[in-house]
Formats: structure tokens, sequence, C-alpha cells
């Protein structure tokens, strides 16, 4: 372990892994566990029930597993996760979970959190996905993995955003996002499919092709949402990604995002 010059804060009981660069005024609390090769900036406090993986990189004045912010007064032990090789950039706030609601603050391997990020409690962010400055995370948000939110996008409490989707900056999501989509524009609208992270991701033409016939149905030719979930499960194969997709819509406790609109209207 590496201390920079200057005071720190770390207590006796942290847990603290090997070749852990810790920087100046950084405070550490009792109960927080913290992998190798972590490098933890200066002005930077680690709240109670902090998991954080190997390898990762928090930078200056970020605030990690404070409690949730809310009114009341919160004593049940909760937990904060995060996985290895997680970057989390200047003054992100991340807040653990809390038993009283359901469970715990987790965010997942190799994520990129930029800038001003905040995550509230509950929330679950899946692996190698990227929020751009200022996102702000209300409480019981589920991210999917290689998700991309652009830059001041908010999210309302308890909202789903599927795997593989990119939300343009500066949106409002207060519906779920269903996986493999682009969404922007006020409201939030479907954009097309996420064609160029799917390209990324290894995804062959048809498989893309597939994803975009049934997003064709359920956004872009008018049925509503039980309507568009039978001609698709009527008309077209049976994949992996149809049965991801239908599970999804079928789970939309907040409902869907909007469908396909032209630009003019």
């Amino acid at each position: 372990m590496t201390y920079s010059n200057g005071l720190r804060d770390i207590h006796s009981k942290a847990q603290i892994g090997q070749n852990v660069t810790i920087g100046s005024f950084t405070t550490i609390e009792e109960d927080v566990v913290i992998g190798d090769g972590c490098h933890i900036g200066s002005n930077v406090h680690i709240f109670n029930g902090a998991r954080i993986g190997q390898d990762c990189r928090i930078f200056p004045g970020a605030s990690i597993s404070a409690p949730p912010q809310t009114r009341q007064v919160l004593e049940e032990p909760a937990i904060l996760e995060i996985g290895n090789g997680t970057v989390i950039r200047e003054c992100c706030t991340i807040n653990r979970g809390n038993i009283k609601f359901g469970g715990n603050t987790i965010i997942g391997e190799n994520c990129l959190l930029m800038a001003y990020v905040h995550v509230a409690h509950d929330c679950v962010i899946g692996h190698d996905s990227v929020l751009a400055n200022n996102v702000t995370l209300a409480g019981h948000i589920e991210v999917g993995k290689w998700a991309t939110l652009g830059g001041m996008v908010a999210v309302h409490q308890f909202v789903r955003i599927g795997e593989q989707t990119m939300i343009g900056g500066g949106s409002l999501v207060r519906k779920d996002v269903p996986p493999f989509v682009t969404a922007a524009r006020e409201p939030l609208s479907y954009a097309g499919i996420n064609a160029l992270g799917l390209k990324r991701r290894g995804f062959e033409k048809n498989e893309m092709h597939h994803i975009e016939d049934i997003y064709r149905i359920l956004f872009v030719q008018g049925y509503s949402i039980n309507k568009a979930i039978k001609i698709i499960e009527q008309d077209l194969p049976s994949t992996v990604y149809r049965q991801q997709i239908t599970s999804f819509i079928r789970g939309a406790k907040r409902g869907l995002m909007k469908g396909f609109r032209p630009k003019n209207t």
C-alpha cells in the first residue's frame, strides 16, 4: 500500500489489498474492502459498506458508498459492490443500498463512470457500461451490460435499461428502455437499433437484421404492445434475442419508451 504525502484518515480495520495507492486527504471508514492494485485519488471519502474489486481507479473528490439520500433514518446494514477494473472519475457520488429498500447497490466490472455521475441507492449497473458526465440515476434502477448513457441523462427511479443500449445525451428516461436499441429525443423514443454498438460486440448482420425486424413491429408499425408481441412470436423465428426482448417487455412495470416518431411531429 502506497500513501501520497498529506493527511488521510484510514480506519485500522479497513481491509486494503496489495499495491493500493491512496491519495492525500482521503477518508476510508471501518467496514471497507479494497482489492489489489487499486488507485484511490485525493479527497475521496469511502464510507462503510464499500466492497471495491481489483484494479479500480477512483479519481479525486468522489463519494463512495454514502448512505441513501432520504429523509428517513436508515440504520440497516447494506453494501456497495464495485467490480474489477471499474473507473470512477472526479466528484462522482455513489450511494450504497439499504436492506429496507430491498438490496445493495452493484456496479459491474470494467465500467466507466465519468465526472459528476450520481448513482442512487439500490441501483444495479451491468459489466462494461459507460455513464458519461453528469448522468443521474435515481434509486432502484437496473442498467444492463454494455449500455452507454450520454452526458446529462437523467433516469427516473425503478426504470430498467436493457443491455447494449445507447441513450442520447440530455435525455429524460421515464420509462423502460429494451435491449439493443438507440433511444433519444423528448419524450424518449425509439431511434433504431444500436447498430454501431452491436457491430463492435461482434454481432453478425443477420442477427442485427433480426433484432431490427423485431423492433420494426414493436415500435414502427403502430401496433399496441400486446398486438406487436403476438405478431413477433407468430411471424419471426424463435431466437435468444426474440426471447430476451419479449421477456423484457413483459416485465416492464413502468411501461416502455415511445415508438418511432417522424422528426416533424
